[in-house]
């Protein structure tokens, strides 16, 4: 996908702190900072979910200045090979700070991470489903740190935490986490399914949240 960049600008606002996402990548090319996911009102207030360009797995909220929190992962995605499925659940009503922000790869729980400023109770991230915010896949909003490599099934949640076990599950005989092509799920005012068939920028839900190109 690198200098591909795919967004929509919700017209009705939703969840800013219960959502949950769900991504089937493939790298291409690592050690450069690479955006999946961004929510941006302008630079000084913006959500994302990147790779950083030491290769962790970074999700912060920046207002004002500063992180309002802000996680990366000890964990490295080298892989160029084959996929992962991140799923992302932001719940941030759970008593834990942990389960508030919680990172999934290929169905297992990340549980190890460098920077551990996690959502304090209540806390979501303004521009996330806002109408003031662009949502963009696969760069930062502001035309830099494309994703380079592939993206499939995309499923954006707006207002429930689900658990990985609705996009994929492990195949009894390999061991290995597979794809779930139809999950059944509600995805909310702003949710969406993309890229499902082919390159469709269309939505497979029944939302009609579609993206441009």
């Amino acid at each position: 996908m690198a200098n591909t960049k795919i967004n929509r600008t919700p017209s009705t606002s939703g969840s800013s702190t219960i959502n949950t996402w769900s991504f089937w990548i493939k790298r291409s090319e690592i050690t450069t900072a690479q955006n999946i996911y961004a929510a941006v009102v302008n630079a000084g207030n913006d959500f994302g979910i990147k790779f950083t360009n030491t290769d962790e797995l970074e999700i912060r909220y920046w207002y004002s200045g500063a992180y309002q929190f802000r996680i990366i992962t000890n964990r490295k995605f080298k892989d160029v090979s084959g996929w992962y499925n991140i799923v992302i659940i932001q719940n941030a009503g759970a008593s834990t700070n942990t389960d508030r922000l919680q990172v999934w790869i290929n169905g297992v729980r990340e549980t190890s991470f460098g920077t551990t400023d996690f959502p304090t109770s209540g806390q979501g991230a303004a521009p996330i489903n806002s109408t003031s915010a662009i949502q963009a896949i696969g760069y930062n909003g502001d035309n830099s740190s494309y994703f380079s490599g592939s993206m499939s099934h995309i499923n954006f949640v707006d207002g429930t935490a689900y658990n990985p076990s609705y996009f994929g599950s492990t195949d009894s005989t390999t061991g290995e986490w597979k794809i779930n092509v139809s999950p059944s799920v509600t995805y909310g005012t702003n949710g969406y399914f993309i890229l499902k068939d082919g390159n469709t920028i269309t939505d497979s839900s029944t939302n009609s949240n579609n993206f441009s190109l």
